[in-house]
């Protein structure tokens, strides 16, 4: 699994955790570290949505 796989998979499971924080307690880490509505927010934001994408490309791959 390449450097870039990696990190996307850390960044998506960031975002899975916080998802489900906020899912089953209303708590959004994101927003509590870097500000409700923040450019920081907004780029973790984005980054967790770039992985996400870009796993996609995993799909079609051999996983061992």
């Amino acid at each position: 699994m390449s450097t870039l796989y990696k990190i996307c998979l850390v960044l998506s499971i960031v975002g899975c955790l916080n998802w489900g924080l906020v899912g089953l307690f209303d708590f959004n880490l994101v927003e509590l570290l870097f500000g409700e509505g923040s450019l920081l927010t907004r780029i973790v934001y984005t980054l967790v949505a770039i992985s996400g994408l870009t796993l996609i490309g995993l799909l079609p791959k051999h996983l061992d």
